[in-house]
């Protein structure tokens, strides 16, 4: 994703490859030194360089790829010329990982769907980000990959992919609510409306309850679907919020099971393990499709908000 504030480019995801790539070049960063002040056409640019016309030609594509520099064509005494000028000053560049939110007594997680820290699949399984696919279809080492980090779409049989979430309460607080939610649906060849599956969540080892996914929804272009998928596969699922509080575990208001924060031992450990998966004997075992902030139909990752109070006495720690 690319996003222009004035003249500061904010990149993240696999647009920052391409422009950290458009910068990795002495020549390249020398005609943006070049176009600061002013708009310059290529013989220009080709006369302050002291380089062939062809090589100019060559470093002036590559930038305006990345999205660097605005193209536009002049008239000029022998015709149309090309006035190149830059597009930006500066450059932001936002890492993968965890977005971290604090609001009196709520602390908020965003975790991206590639980022997880252990992993067991079993095929059909794959990998896709918002453009490509990630290493092969159907065989679990493309969950080794580096690029997973840049997954927007996870899908396989059976098996989990797990998560360690920073554990952000403020020292002297105990956990009072934990709601994990995601975007998610079973996992067919292709798409099937009817095809049920048995998705369960984990929080620290602790089996939090089963959701029965009814089906892997495809065949239709969502919200976010990437113009490169295909609509015969799967395009996107349902939002599902797990609840855990002090009287028990729910999903989307119904209770599921009789685990309490308490029984998460939040507090005890400074990251929160959250699972996602399949059981190998499960009654519906029909896989799963977990979907990023750029696919499906909902622009968010796997989400944990954690509810906390401080225990009687404790002085409060505020997080900055």
């Amino acid at each position: 994703m690319i996003i222009a504030r004035n003249k500061t480019l904010v990149v993240e995801g696999e647009e920052a490859l391409k422009v950290l790539s458009a910068l990795n070049s002495d020549t390249r960063l020398l005609i943006l030194s070049l176009l600061s002040h002013r708009a310059m056409n290529v013989s220009a640019l080709t006369e302050a360089l002291g380089l062939p016309h062809s090589t100019v030609n060559f470093n002036l594509k590559q930038l305006e790829d990345a999205g660097l520099l605005n193209i536009q064509y002049m008239p000029g005494t022998r015709g149309r010329q090309k006035m190149i000028s830059k597009n930006y000053d500066e450059i932001l560049l936002k890492l993968p990982g965890v977005a971290i939110e604090a609001d009196q007594d709520v602390v908020e997680v965003s975790m991206p769907i590639g980022n997880y820290k252990k992993f067991e699949v079993k095929p059909t399984c794959g990998l896709a980000s918002e453009s490509k696919y990630i290493g092969l279809i159907d065989d679990p080492r493309s969950f080794y990959e580096p690029e997973h980090v840049y997954a927007q779409l996870i899908w396989f049989r059976t098996g989990f992919v797990e998560y360690d979430f920073p554990n952000n309460l403020p020292y002297g607080s105990v956990a009072t609510e934990v709601e994990i939610s995601m975007e998610i649906c079973s996992e067919a060849p292709e798409y099937d409306l009817d095809w049920p599956s048995d998705i369960t969540l984990w929080v620290n080892g602790t089996e939090v309850g089963t959701w029965t996914s009814p089906a892997d929804f495809g065949g239709v272009k969502a919200k976010l679907t990437p113009a490169w998928w295909s609509l015969d596969q799967t395009t996107h699922g349902l939002l599902k919020r797990w609840r855990i509080t002090s009287e028990g575990a729910y999903i989307d208001g119904e209770k599921i099971s009789a685990v309490t924060t308490t029984d998460l031992k939040i507090e005890e450990a400074n990251h929160v393990e959250v699972r996602i998966g399949v059981k190998p004997d499960a009654r519906h075992p029909g896989g799963l499709n977990l979907f990023g902030r750029r696919f499906g139909n909902y622009e968010q990752d796997v989400i944990m908000r954690t509810r906390y109070a401080f225990r009687e006495g404790e002085r409060p720690y505020k997080i900055k």
